[in-house]
């Protein structure tokens, strides 16, 4: 099967097209990022593809949706029906759902007799222990849809099917997958499950990122609000798109300049700081909520590029296990620990438009009806 595979962020989008069948081989790809109009960016990045996607007829499109709320689990064919419930998630993923949307919009225009599927990353999480779930408000709350639903699902998928593949015994046992670049989350798997995430509600939450706050007193919101005469539309802005590394350094999002710019800007150096802190707390709970730790992975940019972070984030570690070989993790080698280590710390690079397109060419191969 032909899947091209369509990956939306904030502000990038990835394009992808696969042979997806035994196995996915990626055909061709093109990506965008730091972008505003993402409409004008897509049809940009499919001329770019065009000739490679229009050589065969494409059996599929799939896309990478963030939030799949309380309906979607597993991937759907899509209809006009899911597409008016992703809508209705816009006021809960207002930074993804919009340039998602956008997305199937302008595919159903230029294909529209090619199937779309809809791939999501909150799916991976969705059978977490039911505590892990839970917010400390009242029930109605949780009765409309406010729980934990964690992030970066496809990622953390295509993660444990790789480590599978390297050693199913390890996959079977106590992995903490760190998926760090510019959103950030670190995940808790146990028997192959996600048992807890960092990430919530909204993939604002949890550990310090490129422009999102991650957990924040609700207090500072509330002062926010009242001080800076914020309305929801600025609060958003405030702990999206203005809080983070940028925030913290005031220059930039970028662990590549933060960390250039860290010998001589205290800005910088207190915002790699505050990162590595951020994982190195979260990675500490979720070790507990394990009741130990086998594996550690690193995915992401940078996960899989930053051996400095990485090597900070383990630093003093060794009550966990957690021993790096200062060699190993310089030349991002896939294990990074030292030689008999209680804890084997990888580097995978991470692929969720593979992951989107093995999903797609399951839901065609099956013939699931549309839902």
């Amino acid at each position: 099967m032909r899947v091209l595979t369509v990956n939306t962020g904030s502000s990038s989008v990835k394009l992808a097209l696969y042979a997806a069948g035994a196995d996915e081989t990626r055909i061709a790809s093109t990506q965008g990022d730091r972008i505003a109009d993402h409409a004008a960016a897509l049809r940009s990045a499919l001329g770019r593809l065009r000739t490679d996607a229009d050589a065969a007829p494409l059996d599929a499109v799939a896309h990478r949706i963030v939030h799949g709320g309380r309906s979607y689990h597993e991937p759907v064919r899509i209809t006009a029906d899911v597409q008016r419930e992703l809508q209705d998630l816009t006021g809960v993923d207002p930074d993804h759902m919009p340039q998602a949307l956008a997305a199937i919009a302008l595919m159903s225009e230029i294909y529209p007799d090619v199937p779309q599927i809809a791939c999501f990353d909150t799916a991976f999480h969705h059978a977490m222990p039911r505590v892990a779930q839970m917010y400390p408000l009242p029930r109605r709350f949780r009765d409309n849809g406010v729980r934990r639903y964690g992030f970066h699902g496809l990622s953390c998928e295509y993660i444990m099917r790789a480590l599978a593949g390297i050693d199913s015994q390890a996959a079977a046992g106590r992995v903490v997958i760190a998926h760090l670049g510019s959103g950030a989350s670190l995940t808790a798997v146990r028997n192959g499950r996600s048992i807890e995430t960092t990430m919530g509600f909204s993939p604002t939450g949890g550990v310090v990122m490129g422009t999102r706050t991650g957990d924040i007193d609700p207090g500072v919101l509330v002062y926010a609000s009242v001080a800076g005469r914020l309305d929801a539309d600025g609060l958003n802005r405030l702990v999206n798109r203005e809080a983070g590394l940028l925030g913290v350094s005031e220059t930039s999002q970028d662990m590549r300049d933060l960390l250039a710019r860290e010998p001589t800007d205290s800005r910088a150096a207190d915002a790699v700081a505050l990162f590595c802190y951020s994982i190195r707390k979260a990675l500490g709970s979720l070790v507990a909520v394990l009741g130990g730790i086998d594996t550690l992975v690193f995915t992401a940019g940078i996960g899989e590029r930053a051996a400095t972070i990485r090597q900070r984030i383990c630093k003093g570690l060794d009550i966990f296990g957690l021993q790096l070989d200062d060699a190993r993790n310089a030349e991002d080698a896939a294990i990074i620990s030292t030689h008999g280590a209680a804890v084997t710390v990888r580097v995978i690079a991470t692929d969720e438009d593979r992951m989107l397109a093995r999903h797609a060419a399951d839901v065609l191969a099956t013939g699931e009806r549309d839902v």
